[in-house]
């Protein structure tokens, strides 16, 4: 078979806009969890089941299931938590993943209360205004001491917002802000909701299409990626070998673009499996998929963590390039489509 099924791409596109829009920070990601799991529950041959630590297992009988393979993607994201809730009524926050506070300054943002309000603000310098601070908000350091909320909340200290309901704890999630425009789709938190659409629009094509996968696989949905421990746990003891699909990093000294799929053979852990990673470009070459193989130094991945505890498998790591990574990203459907169709192409291997 050297030709793949057609792809959806405007269901893709729809359902990708439809996630970015949930808040899922890590530790907060159930709603997009839950969001995913809709989206492939109905699919008949499917079996959903939850981890203890939250992530979705979904179960994908395949033409044989002597050497069960596993896909993971990630559905949690950047974002924060309240540390302090300062004198003067804004927050102090702590970060959640890694990502420099410059890329997220001027953001609205909500903030998740334990009550469950969700109340509006803007992440901003604590000397924001260059009418009263002059060139120091151009010099002011962009850190943890220098960065506040400022809530759309009627208040001036700690006890007003604290009577809002806010207490230290409570997430912060940053606006995704997404829009799809001549092809590109721009949003924060396209690392992963981009692989995470990939891998279901593969699937849909593929059982609309009346197709299975040549092995049993089982799809993993993390919800703790951005942390470092997301796939873990939570990926079955009978795995033979596992495939991340997440973003690739485009930027000045990369191979990487926003046009095509991308096999990372190298990350800040270390080189990946070579021979599942050859496997996968044979077969990019087989169905002329678009790609480009990278290497990434400040980067790690979900299969990478299964590694790390102990996972005796084969892994890969392939996804879409997106720009501006941990920032304002951008990619385009040319890579979704890519992705999509690699996937396709391993399930069918």
């Amino acid at each position: 078979m050297t030709s793949l099924p057609p792809i959806e791409i405007d269901e893709l596109l729809s359902f990708l806009v439809d996630l970015l829009k949930i808040p899922s920070p890590t530790g907060f990601a159930e709603q997009a969890v839950a969001f995913t799991e809709d989206a492939l529950r109905s699919i008949p041959g499917l079996q959903c089941t939850r981890t203890r630590k939250g992530a979705l297992v979904v179960e994908w009988p395949g033409e044989q299931d002597d050497s069960p393979r596993a896909i993971t993607a990630h559905v949690d994201t950047l974002g924060a938590m309240v540390k302090e809730i300062k004198s003067n009524g804004r927050l102090k926050l702590t970060k959640i993943g890694s990502y420099a506070w410059n890329t997220v300054e001027g953001e609205s943002c909500t903030v998740f209360t334990r009550r469950g309000d969700a109340l509006r603000g803007s992440l901003l310098l604590t000397k924001a205004s260059g009418h009263v601070y002059g060139s120091k908000v151009n010099d002011l350091k962009r850190d943890d001491d220098h960065m506040e909320v400022r809530l759309d909340v009627r208040t001036q200290n700690a006890e007003q917002t604290r009577a809002a309901g806010v207490e230290v704890g409570d997430f912060v999630a940053f606006d995704p802000r997404v829009e799809v425009v001549n092809g590109f789709v721009r949003s924060r938190h396209l690392d992963d909701k981009a692989g995470v659409a990939c891998l279901v629009a593969a699937v849909k094509a593929l059982t609309a299409a009346g197709l299975r996968p040549a092995q049993k696989t089982y799809l993993h949905f993390s919800n703790y990626e951005e942390v470092g421990h997301g796939a873990a746990s939570g990926i079955p003891a009978d795995v033979r070998e596992l495939v991340a699909v997440d973003m690739a990093a485009v930027g000045k000294g990369q191979a990487s673009d926003e046009f095509h799929a991308t096999l990372c053979v190298k990350d800040s852990g270390g080189p990946y499996h070579h021979d599942l990673s050859r496997r996968l470009l044979d077969l990019a070459d087989t169905y002329n998929i678009a790609y480009k193989v990278d290497i990434y130094p400040y980067y790690g991945s979900d299969a990478e963590a299964y590694w790390r505890a102990g996972g005796d498998v084969a892994i890969a790591l392939i996804g879409p390039g997106v720009d501006a990574s941990h920032n304002y990203e951008r990619t385009h459907t040319d890579a979704l489509r890519a992705t999509t169709e690699w996937v396709m192409a391993y399930l069918l291997s």
